[in-house]
């Protein structure tokens, strides 16, 4: 179980998510297949995606199915298998990019400017030099 501050969390992050799907999310993740009504939604895997990376720092794909599988079962018992889950989350790859140019837009701050960015130039360092 989840506390009830992180109960309303989640509740806030899929009736976000839900009021985006209707309007463009929708769009973006089209199911073109005879199972284009699958029992756990694309609404439903995107706040389970969202809550696990926010409120519990999860970032790998098969720690927030875990995640879920032990803590919000209650919350959405239709959640199935591991392979399942990651297959759906890599079909919603355009909602996920079109979700974050929402909330990109939804809560910027006042003082931010669209016309400018910034852009870190410090080179990433990917393997040594062995």
């Amino acid at each position: 179980m989840i506390s009830e501050a992180k109960s309303l969390k989640l509740l806030k992050i899929y009736f976000y998510i839900c009021e985006r799907y209707n309007e463009d999310l929708k769009y973006h993740c089209q199911r073109l297949s005879n199972n284009n009504e699958p029992r756990l939604t694309a609404q439903e895997i995107m706040t389970i995606y969202l809550f696990a990376v926010d409120e519990e720092q999860r970032f790998k794909v098969n720690q927030i199915h875990r995640f879920a599988q032990d803590y919000l079962r209650p919350w959405f018992p239709e959640l199935g298998s591991y392979a399942a889950f990651n297959n759906r989350i890599n079909r919603l790859s355009g909602a996920f990019g079109q979700l974050g140019n929402s909330l990109i837009s939804d809560f910027r701050s006042s003082d931010c400017s669209s016309a400018q960015s910034l852009l870190d130039s410090i080179p990433v360092v990917t393997c040594s030099e062995k």
